[in-house]
């Protein structure tokens, strides 16, 4: 049955109510305009954020129930634990926002398409250069082997990908992510959409209307300082005050 949704216009704040989002598919709420980056970041402070396909025009959603983790209650499994003691990993922040973004595009073996477009990859370049978006990175031997990239909006970091081309380097970086934004007094990860892989690693869902109401609440000015490029040291007395109630064997 065909299905109407907003088209968006030249006027870059404007975006529908997201309580008018569609039931099926859940969450979307229009379609259309460009992924200028002052839009982008005017729609990621109203929960609203773009996911479409090559070929597809530009798509945005706002998800009736939303996939987020606090900081610090990551579980941690026993063999993911083994994992970051045995292998010989380095971490850093904003060192290669361009290579992870672009390791993030590569096809995964499960399917030959990517939703990280060029014109995507090329927008959230220019919102890492405004200090909206930021990046873990995880090295082995000197090579980029793990990371991740998201947007800080005030005090939460909206996750976007992640990716690894060793053995749980993503996961680790998710763990690099946590300690870095426990130091900086983060108040929620927003992971977007129900994954069974991000439930495994403690991932919630909430209302809409509660993510709102958290995202309103928080400061959403530019806080270049807490994300300059440095060495990021895991710290094992940050890491056990990560929740291990739940972890898995």
């Amino acid at each position: 049955m065909p299905i109407y949704l907003p088209e968006l216009n030249h006027d870059l704040s404007y975006f529908p109510a997201v309580n008018t989002a569609l039931a099926e598919p859940d969450g979307l709420l229009a379609m259309g305009g460009d992924l200028n980056p002052e839009r982008l970041v005017y729609a990621y402070r109203q929960g609203i954020f773009p996911w479409f396909e090559d070929g597809q025009p530009i798509l945005w959603w706002s998800p009736s129930q939303r996939m987020v983790l606090a900081p610090g209650k990551m579980h941690i499994s026993r063999s993911l634990r083994k994992s970051l003691r045995r292998q010989n990993f380095t971490f850093s922040i904003n060192n290669a926002f361009a290579e992870v973004i672009e390791s993030c595009a590569e096809p995964r073996g499960y399917s030959s398409d990517t939703w990280i477009t060029d014109t995507m990859q090329d927008a959230y370049l220019q919102l890492h250069e405004m200090g909206f978006a930021h990046s873990i990175e995880v090295w082995q031997e000197g090579q980029l082997v793990g990371g991740l990239y998201g947007l800080y909006i005030g005090d939460i970091f909206c996750g976007e990908s992640m990716f690894h081309t060793v053995t749980d380097a993503s996961k680790i970086a998710f763990i690099a992510l946590q300690q870095h934004l426990l130091s900086i007094g983060c108040k929620l990860i927003d992971c977007q959409l129900h994954n069974e892989h991000l439930a495994s690693l403690g991932a919630i869902e909430i209302s809409r209307d509660t993510f709102i109401n958290q995202l309103n609440s928080q400061n959403t000015t530019v806080q270049q300082q807490l994300w300059q490029p440095q060495t990021l040291v895991l710290d094992l007395l940050v890491l056990n005050l990560i929740d291990k109630t739940k972890a898995n064997t």
